[in-house]
């Protein structure tokens, strides 16, 4: 798993992990996590963007259900630049001028983890984190949830 900064200087942090019914890749998780994006999560996006572009915050579209079978450092996954990608992790990063976010798709065996990792820059990045860290707790653990639900189908 890797984070954005140390712990202790994190302004968000947050890590859940699942076991599924088989062993998949980071990437392969990835791809199944966001090729049906959910309804309310369009929503969500459509949302975010509309009120960030207001504060100078760059729109990011939400997630496109494109898949890919291969990507490398470098790579753009929807909004997100590939940092790092090889067998266990895919490490994604968003960074703008309220704040900066890494999402780290872990394996190990039969489990995946997703661990997002914020600090933030300013007051718009202060704010806007107090309902975003609430709904994404709550948006990863049902990605996460779908995901097992796929492949125990």
């Amino acid at each position: 798993m890797r984070i954005l900064a140390p712990l202790e200087t994190l302004d968000y942090f947050d890590s859940q992990t699942v076991s599924l019914a088989r062993e998949i890749s980071p990437l392969q998780a990835w791809n199944l996590i966001t090729e049906d994006p959910q309804p309310l999560l369009k929503i969500a996006f459509k949302v975010r963007d509309a009120v960030s572009r207001k504060f100078g915050v760059k729109s990011i579209g939400g997630f496109s259900g494109t898949s890919t079978d291969t990507v490398s450092a470098g790579d753009y996954l929807d909004f997100f630049l590939v940092e790092h990608s090889d067998d266990d992790t895919l490490v994604l990063t968003e960074r703008d001028r309220h704040l900066d976010v890494m999402t780290c798709v872990s394996s190990q065996g039969n489990e995946i983890s997703i661990t997002s990792s914020v600090t933030v820059h300013n007051l718009f990045g202060t704010a806007y984190m107090i309902p975003v860290g609430i709904a994404h707790k709550v948006i990863v653990r049902n990605m996460l949830c779908r995901l097992q639900r796929k492949l125990s189908a």
